[in-house]
């Protein structure tokens, strides 16, 4: 058994600990507040962007073109990481990576599929495929905990060329999408070339028409406008996501952390406690022992 000094200094020492994760845990929660707002504020933007985007096309039909929409094998495919710059997360880093790997696989199996390239966005998510030894086709991207519009218009700018000058043929995305504070959904999606959803440009009235609509200046210059702003809000929205999710799990882990630090304080103290009464049992012993040999 531990003596009364060493079970002491672990309690002080687990005590310190606890006041440190206490503290994350808060910080986390703060930041999550204020990142959880703006992924409640975007969401319905995006979606409207999507169901205007899909009338567009709807109308233009078999005459629509444009570079950033063309379907091509998938020869040399991008897929985009987007991790924390910082740890202390749970298992959020690592499910993202794995995603991706998974993801990178299935292009692999694809007939005319040359190359698969990754892009991380997030010092740990660089740090992990280095480790699992998938080089990277271009240098980490640092992201802020609260990421900015300008930051994702960089970014889509980044990949929009990539694509349109034929260095890759697809472009995935692979991060985390938040639910609530203790839950996230690691998911893919294409980024390009543009998906678009059926459901989008496929919307009725209560009578069950199609709307026709009047473009001005024309739907073509129009469809010019608005892909390229859709898919910054694309990326802008997998960055706030991820962001919300990387909070969201930090304060989850610190919140764990903190617990535990409790519960060991608890034992170590019910140990503390029975190692003094052992000790001064143990006393009581020798002294009536020596009491009774004086006697003697």
């Amino acid at each position: 058994m531990a003596s009364q000094k060493e079970i002491k200094q672990r309690i002080v020492s687990v005590r310190s600990t606890r006041q440190i994760t206490s503290a994350m845990k808060m910080v986390a929660a703060a930041k999550l507040r204020k990142v959880q707002d703006r992924v409640i504020r975007l969401r319905p933007y995006a979606n409207r962007m999507q169901q205007i985007l899909g009338r567009v096309t709807e109308n233009l039909g078999e005459s629509l073109e444009h570079p950033l929409l063309t379907e091509r094998a998938p020869e040399r495919v991008l897929i985009v990481t987007i991790t924390s710059q910082r740890g202390l997360c749970g298992a959020l880093n690592g499910n993202i990576v794995r995603k991706a790997i998974e993801l990178a696989g299935t292009f692999a199996g694809q007939p005319q599929h040359q190359k698969t390239d990754f892009l991380a966005i997030g010092k740990k998510g660089s740090d992990l495929l280095r480790k699992k030894g998938f080089p990277l086709a271009k240098a980490s991207v640092q992201c802020t905990d609260t990421p900015s519009f300008e930051q994702a218009v960089a970014l889509a700018a980044q990949l929009m060329e990539a694509f349109s000058t034929g260095e890759y043929s697809r472009i995935d995305l692979v991060y985390s999408q938040f639910q609530n504070a203790s839950l996230h959904r690691v998911t893919s999606e294409q980024f390009l070339p543009l998906k678009m959803k059926p459901s989008a440009a496929s919307t009725k009235d209560q009578s069950g028409i199609r709307p026709d609509y009047l473009f001005e200046p024309d739907s073509a210059i129009i469809l010019g406008e608005l892909i390229p702003q859709t898919l910054k809000l694309q990326i802008y929205k997998a960055l706030i996501d991820s962001a919300a999710s990387e909070h969201g799990a930090r304060m989850t882990a610190m919140t764990q952390a903190t617990d535990n630090a409790t519960q060991l304080i608890s034992d170590l103290t019910l140990q503390y406690n029975k190692a003094r009464q052992a000790a001064i049992t143990n006393e009581i012993s020798e002294i009536v022992s020596g009491a009774a040999a004086l006697r003697g």
